[in-house]
């Protein structure tokens, strides 16, 4: 990990997702990009892009860089190497525009908590980015004050499709010296599957991934929703980071399709990270 994007709209939440980018930066000698988006009205831009000439987005263009200088400005970055980045227009689009051009291998976004996200960039945005980005995606909803996992929840169907992202979320937790438990969430009514069903359905994914059938780390959770059960197990199990993968569209047959890494995002106090699928 060399590269760490971190889009912010100087928030609260911005900040807890910047200290928790310093302390990863710490950990493995990566550079911090700070991003922020100026998302003006549609009426500032021209046919196919904005004005650069325009009065009113060179005054926000430089209020921006004046923030920054505040923003920047503190204890827990000093030796860590940042780049602050200011774009006009999506934020979505420039969080990617961001990823490609900067070589990002992790973005790191701050959230307000069970509510809902409410701030410019890090509301609707925040989800969207959960379900289209292409590198791994991680959520916090508060300072990590000791950056230090040592139990990582991996959720899973045991689709062979999976394998890739749960093999970078191992990635991850190895890198902490922590331990993965997987979880299938058994859900009632038509979705539901005997344990005899779910062991066999599991199989291919474990040879797969290398890991024992008979691996104490595996667990079967019953519950109402998906949702519910990633964050009932998550508690139970006492982890500290939830790692799920996620489809970039809705409307699939599979479990973890956006909506769910989206709502999991959205309502789990515990930092989640997202691989795409």
């Amino acid at each position: 990990m060399k590269n760490i994007l971190v889009p912010v709209d100087f928030s609260n939440p911005s900040e807890n997702a910047l200290r928790v980018a310093a302390k990863l930066a710490q950990r493995n000698n990566a550079k911090i990009h700070v991003l922020h988006v100026i998302e003006l009205a549609e009426s500032l831009f021209g046919a196919e892009q904005f004005n650069v000439d325009d009065e009113q987005i060179i005054f926000f263009m430089k209020l921006a860089k004046k923030k920054f200088n505040d923003f920047l400005d503190k204890d827990f970055l000093e030796g860590i190497e940042t780049n602050d980045l200011v774009e006009v227009g999506s934020a979505t689009f420039g969080i990617k525009e961001a990823v490609k051009d900067q070589n990002i291998d992790l973005i790191i976004m701050g959230s307000n908590g069970a509510s809902g996200l409410e701030e410019v960039l890090i509301g609707s945005n925040t989800e969207k980015v959960v379900r289209h980005s292409n590198v791994p995606v991680l959520v916090v909803k508060h300072d990590i004050e000791n950056l230090d996992f040592k139990t990582v929840l991996f959720a899973t169907d045991f689709e062979l499709e999976n394998v890739e992202a749960y093999n970078k979320a191992k990635t991850f937790a190895d890198s902490f010296g922590a331990k993965m438990k997987l979880v299938y969430v058994n859900l009632p009514g038509n979705q539901f599957y005997s344990t005899s069903e779910v062991t066999n359905h599991m199989r291919n994914f474990l040879n797969e991934v290398q890991v024992p059938l008979n691996h104490e780390n595996i667990i079967i959770y019953n519950d109402y929703t998906i949702e519910q059960g990633v964050l009932n197990a998550a508690n139970n199990e006492n982890a500290e980071l939830i790692a799920m993968p996620t489809h970039g569209r809705k409307g699939l047959s599979h479990f973890f399709n956006g909506s769910i890494g989206e709502d999991v995002v959205n309502h789990s106090d515990l930092p989640v990270i997202t691989f795409k699928i």
